[in-house]
This record gives C-alpha cells, structure tokens and sequence, in this order.
C-alpha cells in the first residue's frame, strides 16, 4: 500500500510527489528535538519543487483577488485576504474546503475507512506525522518528527516540532494562524482523515507542536485561542495606542 502520497496538512498538494521529495527534507536529526528548541532555527532553502507547491495551493485559495506580489509574500497576502469579509467561523470553513479541495475525495474516505482504525489510529498518526515533516516545509519551515505523550501515559512518535514557522512570522497575526491554519487543519484531519490533531504555535518563539494521534481541547479550555495580538503585528502598536482597554491588545481577526 503506498500510503506515502497520503496528503500532510495545511495546504500541501502531495498528489503523489511525496516520494521525489524526501531526498530533500530529511526528518533525521542526531540530536533530541528538545536540544533544538534551544537553538537558533536552521534557515529552510527551499527545494526544486517548492514554487510548484506553492502555486498549487495558492491557486486554491478561495478568494477573487490575488496578490500582486509573487512566492511566499504573494500567498501570506492572500491568506490574510481570506479573513476580509467574513467572520472567523467562515475563514475556518474555507480553509477546510481549500485543504479538502487539494486531495482525491476518494483518498481521504478510504485512508479514514480503511488506514485510520488500525492499531486505535496509531499508524495513521504516525503515517501522517512523518508526511507532514517530509511536504510541508516548504509552507513552515525547517520540523522534524518527535514523540508525543498520548492521553494514556504511553508515547509515539506522532508529533512534528516545526523550530519557526514561517506562515506565522510572515503573516504576523494570531488571527491568520488560528483561523487559516490551526483549528481548520484539526477539523480537516479528524473529519476528514480520522486522525485527532492537536496544533500548539507558540507566539513568542513562533515554533508549532503538532500533536497527531491526541484531541484538541475545547476551544473554552484552549489558551492559544486567548492569545494577544502579536507584537510585530504592524497594526499592534497603533490599536494600543488609540484603545486604552484591554480589547484593543487582542487581534481583531482571532
């Protein structure tokens, strides 16, 4: 069963090109990922197929404006255009139909039928895991696969560490990760896939812990959906200034 074109999350177009790919994106390390949390991240240089991936998602989005600007700079405006004229819970539902949108609907009904229930949905989790860390660097940046604690007491190696992700440094906007990126990308695996995701970004140090195999909390229990706007926000600063009250220091779009 070549379960390695299985589609990895947010926004990468696998289709089969998975395998051209791992020579490029190796997720061995020599050393603990916990010891390269502690480092500075390792600058990503993009792959051959990166503006392909790039185009393919991008091309997706569902927006009737495009950016002017081309690569990366190009998508994350786009990206924050998905947020324009709608509300949060809208955005969401699109980026789940654009991570939908990137696979065989047959695909992902046999892989949540068929590959999903095996060993209690570990082998999913790790499936998953590893194709995240071998397809989307291109959208994150340098990760690597680690162990996650599962809720009972025992270990797997289902979660991918992103060091600094990329789409969050760039859009520079809490609203933007969680509303176009983590709470569409755990709909989309347990809905769709059969797989539980719980997604960690850290807005100070701009990592991400994927946590494949583990539900998320409830959103009311959740405290990354509590989080201020980030600092580099360009609108931050203007919006504390102008507001006195402790509304203005949350993101209007989260």
């Amino acid at each position: 069963m070549a379960m390695v074109h299985v589609p990895s999350p947010l926004f990468a177009s696998l289709k089969g090109k998975v395998d051209i790919r791992v020579s490029c994106f190796s997720t061995s390390t020599s050393e603990p990922i916990e010891a390269r949390k502690n480092k500075s991240p390792v600058a990503y240089k993009p792959g051959v197929f990166d503006n392909l991936f790039l185009s393919l998602f991008r091309n997706k989005m569902e927006t009737r404006w495009d950016s002017d600007k081309p690569g990366y700079e190009g998508l994350i405006e786009v990206a924050h255009r998905l947020t324009v004229g709608q509300n949060n819970s809208e955005t969401r539902d699109a980026a789940v139909r654009i991570l939908r949108s990137l696979f065989p609907p047959l695909l992902l009904e046999l892989y949540r039928m068929l590959v999903a229930p095996i060993d209690s949905g570990k082998f999913a989790a790790l499936m998953v895991a590893r194709v995240t860390a071998l397809s989307c660097q291109w959208l994150m940046g340098p990760c690597a696969v680690n162990s996650v604690d599962l809720p009972n007491g025992s270990s797997l190696m289902s979660g991918v560490f992103v060091e600094k992700c990329k789409y969050l440094e760039e859009s520079k906007c809490v609203g933007v990760c969680i509303n176009t990126c983590k709470l569409p990308t755990q709909t989309f695996f347990k809905d769709y896939m059969g797989v539980p995701l719980v997604m960690e970004p850290n807005f100070t140090d701009y990592s991400c812990q994927f946590k494949f195999g583990i539900l998320p909390p409830q959103p009311e229990d959740d405290n990354t959906l509590k989080e201020p706007c980030l600092e580099i926000c360009p609108n931050a600063v203007r919006r504390k200034e102008m507001n006195h009250n402790m509304d203005a220091h949350k993101c209007p779009k989260a």
